[in-house]
């Protein structure tokens, strides 16, 4: 559904990523079978994230999107818990982790929501697109509030992006209105969600943190869904599925699992500055799957918009593979 952090530091499901060609700061590349395999995962996660959202808008024209997000968030803590118990994962979590733990779980929880309330109206690949400018957000707030080291090329990619969600907005805003925002904040809270993991992805195992995440979440969610009951809302009063529904329901939780899964291990199999531009791919793959299922096509601005974003995205890819071999290369030179 979301995007994952460019090229170093985490991925979306949790997992550390390196620099280009390692595995980790001091290891030795990675064998060619092994980039094949990330590679084939990350495709993987490709084709399955989008069919979360497509299950999620199935689902949307007689499930509430509340009742949506809290099925996503059970049906996750449902599958990861026989995953921890064969793995022998501990489930403890340090004391001074559970603030951040929270706060990432309702990011989560808020960036779900949002989306999911977005397609419920809109094309998936029109507010897919939108949601990729989270990577943009990662790097302006890595540079402007931590302080991290980001050259203006990569700044003025994010711009660009920046200015090609305006083109998918413009339209979508014209047709289904102030829903058209809702991508965005699902942008803001999953850009937040991904600096909230960089500190606990090196706390807590992904498959735990996995685990956790779908755990605290359904904390969230339910008591609100009870509370919701009967209130008349639209978005939040819940009702018994019928029929299929309850596959779609399913549906959401079983692709958001598998598809994080299949990242959180195409990463620790290839390098991230070599699967960060496969994601891309999801934004076609989602505009097939929504013109096929909902008869939904991007129009001709759109579609512009969605250039944009892939090119300013992939541009910034490039910047930090160049980055990473020219770090590389100076703790490489012999001191003078």
């Amino acid at each position: 559904m979301v995007p994952q952090g460019v090229a170093k530091g985490i991925d979306a499901a949790g997992a550390t990523t390196y620099p280009v060609g390692m595995t980790t700061a001091t290891s030795i590349p990675p064998s060619t079978d092994r980039i094949l395999a990330g590679v084939v995962l990350m495709l993987g996660f490709c084709v399955t994230a989008p069919l979360l959202d497509v299950a999620a808008k199935l689902a949307s024209s007689s499930i509430p999107v509340g009742q949506i997000t809290t099925a996503r968030f059970v049906v996750q803590c449902a599958l990861m818990a026989p995953f921890v118990w064969l793995m022998g994962l501990s489930l403890r979590v340090p004391r001074a982790q559970w603030a951040a733990l929270l706060f990432r779980s309702a990011l989560l929880f808020v960036s779900t929501f949002c989306f999911i309330a977005a397609i419920r109206v809109m094309p998936l690949a029109d507010a897919l697109a939108i949601v990729f400018v989270a990577p943009f957000i990662v790097l302006l707030v890595g540079k402007f509030y931590l302080g991290e080291d980001v050259g203006p090329r990569r700044v003025g990619a994010a711009m660009v992006g920046f200015v090609g969600v305006l083109f998918v907005i413009q339209p979508s805003f014209a047709a289904f209105g102030s829903v058209a925002l809702f991508p965005l904040g699902t942008a803001v809270g999953f850009a937040f969600y991904i600096l909230v993991t960089r500190g606990l992805s090196r706390k807590l195992h992904p498959v735990a943190l996995q685990f956790h995440t779908g755990l605290i979440a359904s904390v969230f969610c339910l008591p609100v869904m009870v509370l919701a009951n009967g209130s008349g809302s639209a978005l939040l009063d819940p009702v018994w599925p019928e029929g299929i529904a309850w596959l779609w329901l399913f549906g959401v939780g079983f692709f958001a699992t598998v598809s994080h899964m299949m990242m959180t291990y195409a990463l620790s199999l290839a390098p991230s500055a070599t699967l960060a531009p496969l994601q891309y791919l999801e934004l076609p793959v989602a505009t097939l799957l929504g013109y096929l299922v909902f008869r939904d096509f991007p129009n001709a601005l759109t579609l512009t918009g969605i250039a944009i974003i892939i090119g300013a995205g992939l541009y910034m890819i490039h910047r930090e593979r160049v980055t990473a071999r020219q770090l590389i290369t100076e703790r490489a030179a012999p001191p003078i």
